[in-house]
């Protein structure tokens, strides 16, 4: 199998694109990565900052140079000795315009298009106005203002018809081309525009039922089409009569209501699609449409040039993006699996602490989030907790536990957000309790209810069901049975009938065909729940510690032990020992410096509240009419702790979208002015205010080299653990970068070429003196990534993973094991408590031999080493025995 040692991820985009890429392949080499991950490089939507609103399947993106670019690109990696990991997304796709050709199709001719069984579309909507339609949201105001305002207009461009609203077009279904050609052929007396309008007419009566049959009729359409431009092109007066034809129509209303309401498609103001949206989303953005991933010929149509690379060996591997979207995870990846049997796979499958993937999965493991929160958890100092939690409740007035706001953030999401989702699932299990009489008086209002309750109760993200095979396993028993006891005991006003007979239906105690759907739907809808009312809601809200607010995490826990940690990397190395360890990605709220550095405050809590206290009362000046608010200050202060120095520009960016994704005082569907812009004036204000910038700064510089202590923890032990290390690109040196677009800041690799050049001319001290330059943890970084590449015996399945205990008053505070017979990683955690009270004879007996520390060059040791000579010369050791290679 080609697995990765070490992967480092590249954000792709017009600004940075193959060529640049390339240019930076032997420095990645440098570093001593095995293997480029690109961001998702398929054609995607013009201007597109990330890849995944992937519009055209079949090609590489042009933004980033197209097919020859690609090509250079993937030479220049082979040159080095890189080999390639590619993002992957398939679980939906971008829908903008003429850019998908597939969505183009369907709009163009509904359940006629041979692409109709592509997308997850309800066709058959319980309500009439939308049956056999889809709708598609991107109306300004009401339709009828539109049209009154004549800004909807049927175009032509050459033989083509459409219908455009500013920026949008839209293809026109051929039969309702039909009658307008109709009219202009008898306008210019043509027998031969009379014959293709009856041609398009007949268009309407094929079987829809029959693929073939739907690909012969696009044939038949593009014939059609082509004499209809001869025919332009010969006659002028054929074209004038199909101009004023047009015009006609676009002068009066009615006319042209007719002509949109007979298309396959229902233009609707931009609010409908809360409430009416019939088709599965990517969460809630209206502009990525789900994917029927788990019919075959979607499949392979969606994977053949992913396919074709990986059998070339152009790709070792992929990333596979959100697959608890997919309906059936567990059968995509088998199918992945068997068209590359020898590729390394992991998906995007976001874990709940104490949460393991499925074992039937034929991957390697996840991308690395539970790794990154596991190795966050482990340097929060527990006994803050107390003392942090009243300082949050003192500051904000806030009593409600983590876990109360999770549920209500799900809630408020599940109304105002994911509406038309709930109304779909609520139309499908109302069909079931009519099918039941002890349930059939239960209104459509009772059932949505109980679905946005049971949702919002949902412990982790999604359940893995396979209705059909009648699959389910004690872990979807547990999660459902809990969810349902939550259910309950959050509503009482909702019978608790109605909450068992939905979980029974879940764990397939009943059921049926329409049951197998609804089970299905249900575990595809839990995942953007959780993602849009937690991750996206409640992690930007409950702000006690926010280095502990990451994607995957569980803000109400407050720190765990050295050996919970071991126990989680233990079951890793068992399970799955060539899972991605992540610190940093595109998607995590803060970088892991951040987070590093801001967990220092779990350890002087009571020097954080003094210094808070001080911030908010000489503040107070900047507040208009008591905005921002308390929650929204504490935020900020946090921030600015934690990434600083950083620029006003960038802490105002940040804050609004914080704030408009915590949907408290303001969102991005309605955003609250007068909030927005006190906002803004108390940043500029703090920002600019001298007296406050020399407090934060006195509070904030003893804590810096602190942090990077935390950092270089976590750094080392994401290189050592058991799976494969991820490097965010840039995030090599020092890094302080908050949630996008913050961390896709453009890159300064010169820089980090200069370094990387340094460092085997500098020994331990002289690394460390350039500690502001980020010369520790690039160094940490290269000499762990040589060690594992000299000594692959000692990772991976036959690496063992054997904790090392410290002993001593201070034992808690060093994490320390051993991979194979040959490397041990050590690190201390809570370096503040260390720096006050020393390691008081706190000790480490290592395994018989010599053992050389890879990071410090000339220093030896054996038998039983104190902490403090073990970290006397560097913050962290990487030990390697005398029968291993440095």
């Amino acid at each position: 199998m080609r697995r990765p040692l070490a992967t480092y991820r590249l954000q792709l985009h017009a600004g940075f694109g193959f060529d640049a890429a390339a240019s930076i392949a032997d420095y990645i080499k440098s570093l001593g990565v095995s293997h480029v991950y690109s961001s998702p490089y398929l054609q995607a939507m013009p201007g597109s900052k990330h890849g995944y609103d992937v519009a055209d399947e079949h090609h590489v993106n042009l933004e980033l140079g197209g097919a020859e670019a690609h090509e250079r690109f993937c030479l220049r990696l082979g040159e080095c000795g890189l080999g390639q990991v590619l993002d992957i997304v398939p679980n939906h796709m971008a829908v903008g315009g003429r850019w998908n050709r597939w969505w183009w199709d369907v709009l163009e001719n509904g359940l006629a298009s041979p692409y109709a069984s592509y997308f997850d579309i309800d066709w058959q909507s319980p309500e009439e106005r939308l049956r056999n339609k889809v709708l598609l949201p991107v109306l300004g105001d009401h339709y009828g203002r539109v049209l009154e305002r004549r800004e909807i207009r049927i175009v032509r461009n050459g033989a083509e018809l459409t219908a455009r609203y500013h920026e949008h077009e839209l293809p026109l279904a051929p039969e309702t081309i039909a009658p307008l050609l109709s009219r202009a052929a008898r306008k210019a007396n043509s027998d031969a525009l009379g014959f293709l309008a009856d041609s398009l007419a007949r268009l309407a009566a094929i079987d829809t039922s029959d693929r073939q049959t739907l690909v012969a009729r696009s044939r038949d359409l593009a014939v059609i089409r082509r004499w209809l431009a001869r025919l332009l092109e010969e006659r002028a007066d054929v074209t004038a009569a199909i101009d004023d034809t047009l015009a006609a129509i676009n002068s009066d209303a009615d006319s042209l209501d007719e002509v949109l309401d007979s298309q396959n498609y229902r233009v609707a103001y931009w609010k409908a699609a809360s409430r009416d949206l019939g088709y599965r989303r990517f969460f809630d953005i209206n502009t990525l449409v789900g994917l029927r991933m788990e019919r075959e010929h979607v499949f392979c149509d969606t994977h053949s040039l992913i396919v074709q690379w990986l059998r070339k060996g152009v790709l070792d591997g992929v990333r596979v993006d959100h697959p608890d979207g997919l309906r059936n995870p567990q059968e995509y990846f088998c199918r992945l699996r068997r068209e590359a049997p020898d590729v390394w796979i992991v998906g995007e499958k976001i874990l709940e602490p104490g949460e393991d993937l499925p074992p039937d999965w034929p991957i390697e493991g996840t991308t690395g989030y539970d790794f990154l929160n596991i190795a966050s958890q482990l340097l929060v100092d527990p006994s803050g907790e107390a003392p942090l939690t009243d300082l949050y409740r003192e500051f904000t007035g806030t009593e409600a536990s983590f876990e109360d706001v999770a549920y209500e953030k799900k809630w408020v999401v599940l109304r105002d957000v994911l509406g038309s989702d709930v109304n779909r699932l609520a139309a499908i299990f109302q069909e079931i309790c009519e099918r039941h009489r002890d349930q059939r008086d239960y209104t459509r209002h009772d059932l949505r209810h109980a679905i946005r309750t049971l949702v919002a109760s949902f412990p982790i993200y999604r359940t893995y069901v396979r209705a059909r095979a009648g699959h389910v396993t004690q872990p979807d028993i547990a999660t459902v049975e809990a969810a349902v006891e939550t259910a309950c005991r959050r509503r009482p006003d909702i019978e608790p009938q109605l909450f068992r007979f939905l979980g029974d239906v879940l764990l397939l105690r009943v059921t049926g065909e329409l049951e197998s759907d609804f089970v299905m739907r249900f575990q595809q809808f839990t995942p953007p729940a959780m993602a849009k009312g937690v991750e996206d809601t409640a992690f930007y809200t409950y702000n006690r510690l926010i280095s502990l607010n990451e994607v995957g995490g569980d803000p109400g826990r407050f720190g765990i032990s050295v050996e919970e940690f071991h126990a989680y990397c233990d079951n890793r190395h068992r399970s799955w020992p060539h899972t991605q360890l992540a610190g940093s990605t595109h998607d995590t709220k803060r970088s892991d410096d951040v987070r590093a550095r801001i967990a220092l405050l779990a350890e002087i809590p009571n020097e954080w509240a003094a210094a808070v206290r001080r911030w908010f009362a000489h503040n107070e000046r900047h507040r208009s009419y008591g905005l921002p608010d308390p929650n929204t200050e504490y935020l900020l202060y946090q921030t600015m702790f934690g990434a600083w120095p950083i620029s006003f520009e960038r802490l105002h960016q940040y804050m609004l979208k914080a704030c408009r994704e915590g949907k408290e005082r303001t969102s991005w569907t309605s955003p609250d002015k007068n909030f927005e812009d006190a906002l803004e004036e108390f940043t500029r204000q703090v920002c600019g205010d001298a007296g406050f910038l020399a407090d934060l700064e006195a509070f904030t510089t003893p804590l810096i080299a602190p942090g990077r202590i935390n950092s270089l923890t976590q750094t080392l032990l994401r290189m050592i653990a058991p799976g494969v290390p991820d490097i965010y690109q840039g995030t090599e040196i020092w890094d302080l970068s908050l949630v996008d677009p913050d961390n896709r800041r453009p890159v300064d690799y010169q820089l980090r070429r200069d370094l990387v050049a340094e460092l085997d001319s500098l020994d331990a001290a002289a690394i460390m003196a350039r500690s502001d330059d980020g010369l520790p943890k690039l160094w940490t970084i290269r000499e762990s990534l040589r060690v594992r590449c000299r000594n692959p015996q000692c990772f991976g399945p036959d690496g063992r993973y054997k904790p090392i205990l410290a002993e001593g008053p201070r034992a808690d505070s060093l994490i320390a094991f051993q991979r194979g017979a040959g490397v041990i990683a050590a690190a201390p955690r809570f370096p503040l408590s260390i720096a006050r009270d020393g390691w008081a004879d706190t000790f480490v007996q290592l395994p018989h031999g010599l053992w050389r520390n890879a990071l410090v060059h000339g220093q030896t040791f054996d038998g039983e080493v104190g902490a403090e000579a073990l970290f006397s010369k560097f913050p962290v050791a990487l030990l390697v025995s005398s029968g291993a290679r440095t």
